[in-house]
């Protein structure tokens, strides 16, 4: 089995992530980052709801809804955010 080797800088932002997701007001998360798309998925339900609804804000984040409850999150251009 092939290991890999994270840099400090790598293990820093994970660590960042996982305490930002840590003070969600959800308690089920699921989240998929698409490489080619350049987008994060987060979905609060799993397995995911259909939307019926969503919006895209200024910070290019697209929100999900179902019957006016927010179920995920879409964020796109990832790479490019610090």
């Amino acid at each position: 089995m092939a290991t890999t080797t994270l840099n400090p800088l790598d293990i820093l932002r994970y660590r960042t992530v996982a305490n930002a997701i840590g003070n969600l007001p959800r308690e089920n998360l699921w989240m998929a980052y698409d490489a080619e798309a350049d987008a994060l998925y987060i979905n609060f339900h799993q397995p995911a709801l259909s939307a019926d609804d969503s919006e895209l804000t200024q910070d290019n984040i697209i929100i999900r809804y179902c019957q006016e409850q927010v179920i995920g999150l879409t964020v796109l251009n990832v790479s490019q955010r610090r």
